[in-house]
């Protein structure tokens, strides 16, 4: 679980959802169409939607058969409809330490909210991450997901040989405080990478090359750590160059407001796939620089 990261190139796939795995799905096969080669990384940062997308991708599964489970209704996995107004109390409860300045503690106050008031059962939100993951196995490809300790406060990165199975993983960077339960992992408990930051891009500070494919943009949300220019900013200090990737106007309305919604999976997807036409140039010329 050490924060202790290091290398070249990186990807980094940040948080949003359901709609954010499937528009990342499009997104990361409309440039493999086009060309780019998504290899060679020292390391996949997955938060949240991202940690789902980045071990499939990791595992090797190819991306049509990942694109494929995305846009046709049989192969989709089965997913859980969170009750209405859970996002809006979670976006209230964040608010509420909207005066506390140390992000940690900020951060170990909404994971005790997320300890008071998950709504799904541990075991059915297990399953749902283990219908997302070509088995419990960590993939030979580095990486990294995120989550924070919900008692500490304190951010975690599970890597393989964190002691946590992959599903397990995935499971405490996708736990939303206050709509799936906190994972288990020996004796603690873990919320949603995405309450520190959608894309945790500072963990990689030292990094020379960065990709990052985020489904939230530099927009303004829940997030403590700060937004994703801040982290641009401390990345490009120490001499890294990032490349970001957003959804465009069309993605963001094909995606919705609640980025929880299966039932937008489809046209998230090939927001994504369509958007990555207009992408693929720019991302290839950063690749391969």
């Amino acid at each position: 679980m050490s924060l202790s990261l290091s290398g070249r190139k990186a990807l980094v796939l940040g948080g949003g959802g359901l709609t954010g795995i499937a528009w990342i799905t499009g997104m990361m096969l409309g440039l493999a169409r086009a060309g780019v080669r998504l290899a060679g990384f020292d390391m996949i940062l997955g938060t949240s939607a991202g940690a789902a997308a980045g071990a499939q991708f990791a595992q090797g599964a190819l991306l049509d058969e990942l694109y494929r489970r995305q846009t046709e209704p049989a192969l989709q996995g089965a997913e859980i409809a969170p009750a209405p107004g859970l996002m809006e109390a979670l976006r209230a409860e964040v608010a509420r330490h909207a005066d506390v300045t140390d992000p940690v503690e900020r951060m170990r106050r909404v994971g005790k909210y997320a300890l008071a008031v998950s709504m799904v059962s541990e075991a059915e939100r297990l399953a749902v991450i283990a219908g997302r993951l070509d088995g419990p196995e960590w993939p030979d490809q580095p990486l990294g997901l995120v989550a924070v300790d919900a008692e500490s406060g304190e951010t975690v990165v599970f890597t393989r040989g964190s002691g946590a199975t992959l599903t397990e993983a995935v499971a405490a960077s996708c736990a939303v405080p206050g709509v799936w339960p906190p994972a288990r992992i020996a004796g603690r408990r873990y919320i949603d990478g995405g309450v520190r930051s959608p894309e945790n891009l500072d963990l990689l500070v030292g990094f020379k090359r960065v990709l990052v494919i985020s489904p939230k943009g530099d927009t303004p949300g829940i997030f403590v750590a700060g937004s994703l220019r801040a982290e641009i900013a401390a990345v490009e200090a120490a001499g890294g160059v990032i490349h970001v990737i957003a959804p465009d106007d069309a993605a963001r309305e094909a995606m919705g407001a609640n980025s929880l919604d299966p039932d937008v999976r489809i046209p998230s997807a090939r927001a994504g796939l369509r958007q990555a036409a207009n992408e693929a140039d720019g991302a290839a010329r950063f690749l391969g620089g």
